[in-house]
């Protein structure tokens, strides 16, 4: 008898030991502030609704601080977090030094797998080397993509197409400018560094130019990189005189207030309000699609943030619990309802209910599926903002295109191989 009491005891102790040990997780989250951070919270809310044993510590960090942080965190093997964001240009470091989970290793051990409804351009980015061969160690939390729009309005009154190449772009920009004396035909965001080089990006890619060449030296003075921002330049003509200076609330306020007709970089966290008659001038006039073609195909930029599991974190299981969550169907359409996050799964895109709401969602897909991401290196920031300052020399005037690339060449090529 008094064995037996024993073991009730001990079987009890180990219950409430476990009960106690998943009421004591706590899950420590170093996220993005603004809609990243209030999709995330939705996530959260959600998941403790199902889980009251777990609890959350989210933090709503600026781009550079939660890059900054996490990689502290990472060197040191403190373990501070156990979930991290990662923006897309700089996930290759997280990769290749091995300081994030290996997610494949954690499908296999739960008897899951990853399944096919994740967008192929956005899953490869997770994987290191990227690729559909390569091992798994994040997922797309958001998928993020430059896109174009235009004044449907506007292309009617002039009997403009839709347009298809760039060379349609400059006509109907010319055209806009010419006869509408309080509408700028274009407008892009000029900053150096990376508002100007992200807003040039998709014609760069588009005519046919790249930043490495086929033995991996840089090309960004190449015959085609030249030709594009030739027409980058020429395009300008139509733009308002302020461009050297706009950045994403003049392009924003503008397509609000109806003063820009085509605007050749817009992101989907900017997209909420154009048809929304109380904030837009301009509601329901405005087309959001792919950008036009050139040489090669539609080029827009791809800009997702990842979502990972660091090496050093102590909660991987619960982490991992959270993780396929966060970035499930059910999970990815509440935080696109609630908070208006473009999803990286194929079939939120083609939800019904989705499509009711935001009737862009199609734009943003094919955008994703043709999207191109920037190079794959760890010098990217550097060479973003060499680039980004000479392309905004050649846009005041006070370079030709050939010297800006020509220069930008030079010092690429001193930073890689550095």
């Amino acid at each position: 008898m008094a064995k037996k009491v024993a073991i009730l005891i001990l079987s009890l102790t180990m219950l409430l030991c476990g009960a106690y040990a998943q009421k004591q997780v706590k899950l420590v989250i170093a996220g993005r502030d603004g809609d990243y951070g209030n999709a995330m919270q939705v996530a959260v809310d959600a998941y403790m609704a199902k889980n009251p044993s777990v609890t959350f510590e989210l933090l709503k960090l600026s781009g550079d601080d939660v890059y900054q942080k996490t990689v502290i965190d990472a060197k040191s093997g403190t373990g501070t977090y156990d979930l991290i964001l990662i923006d897309d240009p700089k996930a290759m470091q997280y990769q290749q030094a091995g300081w994030l989970e290996d997610l494949d290793a954690m499908y296999k051990k739960s008897g899951k797998s990853v399944d096919s409804d994740f967008i192929s351009t956005t899953i490869d980015l997770c994987r290191f080397p990227n690729g559909s061969k390569g091992k798994l160690y994040s997922l797309p939390f958001v998928g993020n993509v430059s896109l174009f729009a235009y004044r449907t309005d506007l292309f009617a009154k002039y009997g403009l197409a839709a347009p298809k190449t760039w060379n349609d772009v400059l006509l109907a920009a010319k055209k806009i400018a010419e006869n509408e004396p309080s509408v700028s035909g274009v407008s892009f965001r000029g900053v150096k560094g990376n508002p100007i080089l992200t807003a040039f990006l998709p014609i760069f890619w588009s005519f046919g130019a790249d930043f490495m060449d086929a033995s991996e030296k840089p090309n960004v003075n190449s015959p085609e990189a030249v030709k594009a921002l030739k027409f980058f330049l020429e395009l300008a003509k139509y733009a308002p005189k302020s461009v050297p200076m706009n950045n994403t609330a003049q392009i924003r306020d503008g397509l609000l207030a109806g003063t820009v007709g085509i605007a050749p970089e817009v992101w989907p966290a900017w997209l909420g309000s154009l048809d929304d008659p109380n904030q837009s001038k301009v509601a329901g006039k405005v087309k959001v699609t792919k950008h036009p073609a050139d040489v090669k195909k539609s080029s827009p930029m791809i800009g997702i943030w990842h979502i990972a599991i660091p090496a050093a974190s102590k909660n991987k299981q619960a982490a991992f619990d959270f993780l396929s969550f966060v970035t499930s169907k059910e999970t990815q359409k509440l935080m696109v309802l609630k908070a208006g996050l473009p999803p990286s799964r194929m079939s939120v895109f083609e939800d019904k209910e989705i499509l009711a709401k935001y009737p862009w969602y199609p734009a943003i897909l094919e955008a994703l599926q043709d999207g191109v991401a920037r190079p794959r290196t760890l010098y990217w920031a550097e060479i973003e903002n060499t680039m980004g300052g000479l392309v905004q020399e050649a846009l005041i005037g006070s370079k030709t295109a050939e010297q800006a690339l020509g220069e930008a060449n030079a010092k690429i090529a001193e930073i890689i191989n550095q």
